[in-house]
């Protein structure tokens, strides 16, 4: 690596830093509200058990510190990627418990992480084959994009995933609930019994609202609210159906045999639908691996006959 590239190299690592250094001093000065918060804040006269816990790191000294940088990288994030409502939203159909705070300061991890190894692949090219320094720059900037947008795209997964099993389970919960409401049970009681029973993120779903009833929602309210947790309109037809069982007193168990088919049906058209859609794929090796094979061993006893003829 030639003088000048090292030179330019520790120039922009320096760079950066004392421009994160003056922007973080710049933006952490301390307001009047925060001088008086501490004097004018109110006593919290509620119960310690129904306070929300937050999960602290075992590095209390430092987490203090390092809380107020997070929060204004979080408030930076939102305005180059998702909003706060888009990845509340997604971390609740993800059915992860931790907050988007949370989530941003992962985020941000992992967009470090992505300069850091940007960083090193620019320094071992420079060493190497003495590259230009935009284009090292422009390479450490790309990957901590790509760990950016990897983050975000690795919770929107895990919510597809989650709503794919819970789309999965619902013929199988929707015919034990329908079991049970005709053996005589009424619809709460046959929710419970699905909910003790079964295993998978359905009956999990289930289980949440069953127990925002017993803390005193409306049973439509929380129903309302577990179809609003994920995005199946599969799920939603099935809380609207079991409110106006509950508020009209209809039957419930042929509505929910009738959905659980209709689920059956469009799982098995999205079937079809994906194999049609695999046939292209499933052409590429047959035409670029079988048929040319098949060729070689067609032609190769003509070539050998017309040799020996020779």
């Amino acid at each position: 690596m030639t003088p000048a590239v090292s030179g330019a190299l520790l120039g922009l690592v320096g760079g950066v830093g004392v421009l994160l250094v003056w922007a973080g001093l710049r933006g952490r000065r301390i307001s009047l509200h925060e001088r008086l918060a501490p004097a004018l804040r109110p006593r919290d006269a509620s119960s310690g058990l129904l306070r929300e816990h937050v999960v602290h790191t075992p590095f209390g000294v430092v987490e203090r510190i390092v809380a107020p940088w997070v929060s204004d990288v979080a408030h930076w994030f939102e305005r180059f990627g998702s909003t706060r409502e888009d990845v509340q939203r997604r971390l609740d159909r993800a059915g992860r418990a931790e907050s988007v705070e949370q989530f941003r300061a992962r985020q941000l991890v992992w967009t470090v992480s992505g300069l850091v190894v940007g960083l090193a692949v620019a320094v071992m090219l420079a060493a190497t084959r003495g590259s230009g320094v935009v284009s090292l720059v422009a390479l450490v900037l790309v990957v901590g994009a790509v760990g950016f947008v990897g983050c975000d795209r690795w919770l929107s997964s895990l919510a597809q995933q989650r709503e794919e099993r819970m789309l999965a389970e619902f013929p199988t919960v929707a015919e034990l609930l329908a079991l049970a409401v005709t053996a005589g049970e009424g619809p709460m009681p046959a929710l419970e019994r699905v909910a003790t029973t079964a295993r998978g993120e359905l009956s999990g779903e289930i289980a949440t609202m069953l127990a925002d009833v017993r803390a005193g929602a409306p049973i439509a309210v929380a129903l309302s609210a577990m179809a609003g947790r994920t995005n199946l309109p599969s799920l939603t037809r099935f809380a609207e159906g079991v409110a106006v069982a509950l508020e009209r007193g209809t039957p419930l168990a042929d509505v929910l045999r009738a959905q659980a088919q209709d689920v059956r049906e469009s799982g098995r058209r999205a079937l079809m639908e994906a194999g049609g859609k695999k046939e292209v794929v499933m052409l590429v090796p047959v035409v670029f691996l079988i048929l040319p094979i098949t060729v070689v061993f067609a032609v190769f006893p003509s070539l050998a006959t017309l040799q020996i003829g020779l």
